[in-house]
């Protein structure tokens, strides 16, 4: 496991629910969870990506199976917590050049933005119980528009206003709620993009920082809004792509 360059001695001794954490982004974020010292439990729905994480679990990390559309079986899932202190939902899918079938684009929201909400309402009277907190996972898709991935795109937008929504409604109990943005980061869903030269060229050329983002670009920030440095920072996505969409 890399060590983090950052000391979140705050972490030490608290558990922390990754939702998506098998691979990818999540898989990169729960890492860096566990190697700053918390007990961290990240979920998926792939038995084989459960299995490929699970051979390179470090110490501190343990994974387990969860269909995120199915509101009962979350429920079952969390009675197994006695404590938890930070819940991030960074469970997605995108399903290029389908989700204009309605079934697939119902799926996708299912599975993008609906399951954010079942996870927060669920996760919630244990961080209210510990003064903990939540972390969405948007995307730069979140401000812009892809005409391939419409409920991807539209699922992105809506984790921004649900962010909002839920510090409103759970800051009063001291539950903070905010989100990060990824942009074009290498992970597996952006394969037929990076791998090829003159289409990761031109993504890397826009960026303000001339480069792809790698998914532990992403652990930094994710550290930070859960972090007693932003006890005051509620209700807020915060952009991780290099300057992309604002380039």
């Amino acid at each position: 496991m890399t060590p983090t360059p950052y000391a979140p001695v705050f972490l030490a001794g608290k558990t922390v629910l990754v939702s998506g954490g098998t691979s990818g982004i999540g898989l990169a974020i729960a890492k860096g969870f566990a190697s700053a010292g918390a007990s961290v439990v990240a979920t998926g729905s792939s038995a084989a990506r459960l299995d490929a994480a699970r051979a390179e679990a470090g110490e501190g990390l343990r994974f387990a199976q969860l269909d995120v559309r199915d509101g009962a079986a979350i429920s079952r899932f969390m009675e197994a917590f006695s404590t938890l202190d930070v819940l991030v939902n960074c469970q997605g899918v995108a399903r290029p050049d389908q989700e204009w079938e309605e079934e697939t684009f119902l799926d996708v929201i299912d599975i993008n933005l609906n399951s954010a909400m079942r996870l927060s309402r669920v996760a919630f009277p244990l961080l209210k119980a510990s003064g903990g907190s939540i972390v969405m996972v948007a995307s730069m898709l979140s401000y812009l528009a892809d005409k391939s991935v419409p409920a991807y795109t539209a699922s992105k937008t809506g984790i921004v206003g649900l962010t909002r929504a839920l510090a409103h409604q759970y800051g009063p109990d001291g539950v903070r709620v905010n989100a990060i943005a990824p942009g074009y980061h290498r992970t597996d869903m952006t394969r037929a993009l990076w791998s090829v030269p003159e289409s990761a060229d031109r993504i890397a050329k826009r960026s303000a920082l001339q480069r792809w983002g790698e998914a532990e670009d992403l652990v930094g920030p994710t550290l930070f809004l859960v972090s007693p440095a932003a006890a005051f920072v509620t209700g807020v996505t915060l952009p991780v792509d290099g300057g992309y969409h604002s380039g």
